[in-house]
């Protein structure tokens, strides 16, 4: 707790610092009886630049090597402290190598100045030399830990940016899917509901008893729609409480929906039916569906024809014989956005236009190997 005080508060840890090594300095000045005058005030001198260490480190060592090669000349350097303050800085918050060469040149020199001057005995200036050394060992040391902290303080924050990125991409792309699964279950609901009421209206009034059939096909249709609904918006609620998503399996209900509806449907199967990924099954499956519900809504259509085709491919073809309007003629539906969409996440190609001749087809083709 402490020590987080004080990196909070570095000017007081500077003001103790300059001021024991004062005290130190001075006494042990004049302790030794060295030129009082002398002494203080190049003790004084020598201590005062730790007040700006932090921000200039390199200036810093400077002035204080400069003074203690002085104090050597004239006999009075004792305390070996402020300039190893000053080198232990200088390596702890400079990385560069040419501002610690500064540090290096400074410990040499007075290295130099200490066997010249010969005012030392070997192993006092030795041991003042060693301690200096040690000082920007111990400066560098400390240097290299923060930065390594800082990278680890770094990279943390760039993993949480990452995954705050990443968790909006997933949400967003569950609301796509969200959004293009309603759009399937209601637009198909929808045009089967409208279609249906429309021909109730018209029994009714010649045939009160024949307008149930549409009324019950109106039933079935919005039951189905309310469990599939309830399926997609289950996801959101309780993943582990919701119904299997529909699959190829489930095409006759489908067929048989719209069929009440007046538009004759044909199925037509190819090839030997296989198990197929939950990806592979529900994308089919709403492929149908959309292209179903362009056919009803949009084409004005009398037939629909449904291919399935099993091979290295799931081939998909649904053809009618009405006219292409709206939406189901181009490309900005977002139905038949969807269904590219569905088809391109699973490697295959969707197509989708006019017939020469009259009608509209869409065709996919999904690759099985690399689905399941």
């Amino acid at each position: 707790m402490i020590w987080s005080w004080l990196h909070r508060h570095p000017w007081l840890v500077d003001i103790s610092i300059v001021g024991v090594l004062l005290v130190l300095g001075i006494g042990t000045a004049v302790r030794n009886g060295h030129s009082e005058a002398t002494a203080v005030t190049l003790s004084v001198v020598e201590t005062l630049p730790l007040f700006v260490r932090r921000r200039f480190p390199v200036a810093v060592v400077v002035v204080v090597a400069a003074v203690v090669l002085a104090m050597i000349a004239v006999g009075v350097w004792i305390v070996p402290l402020p300039l190893g303050v000053a080198l232990y800085t200088l390596t702890s918050v400079r990385e560069q190598g040419a501002e610690r060469t500064v540090g290096f040149a400074a410990i040499v020199a007075v290295a130099i100045a200490v066997l010249a001057a010969g005012r030392l005995e070997f192993g006092a200036g030795a041991a003042r030399v060693v301690f200096l050394i040690a000082a920007a060992v111990l400066g560098d040391s400390i240097g290299s830990r923060r930065a390594y902290v800082r990278e680890i303080e770094e990279k943390a924050a760039r993993l949480e940016r990452e995954g705050e990125s990443e968790a909006r991409r997933a949400a967003a792309e569950e609301q796509a899917r969200i959004a293009r699964e309603l759009h399937d279950v209601v637009a198909h609901a929808l045009s089967v509901i409208v279609v249906q009421a429309g021909a109730a209206d018209d029994a009714f009034e010649l045939d009160p008893a024949r307008a149930r059939e549409p009324i019950r096909a109106i039933d079935s249709a919005s039951r189905a729609a309310l469990a599939d609904l309830r399926r997609v918006l289950g996801i959101l609620q309780d993943p582990a409480e919701y119904e299997p998503q529909p699959g190829l399996d489930q095409l006759d209900r489908l067929i048989d929906q719209v069929r009440a509806t007046g538009l004759h449907v044909s199925l037509e199967i190819e090839g030997s039916p296989r198990p197929l990924s939950a990806a592979v099954e529900l994308s089919a499956f709403r492929i149908v569906q959309e292209a179903l519900t362009n056919s009803l809504k949009h084409a004005a259509a009398e037939q629909v024809r449904v291919r399935i085709r099993y091979g290295d491919k799931l081939e998909l073809e649904i053809s009618d014989d009405g006219v292409a309007q709206g939406n189901a003629g181009g490309t900005a539906g977002s139905g038949l956005i969807g269904m590219r969409e569905r088809v391109a996440l699973l490697g295959g190609v969707l197509a989708a236009g006019a017939v020469p001749g009259g009608g509209y087809r869409v065709a996919a083709e999904i690759p099985i190997a690399e689905a399941t």
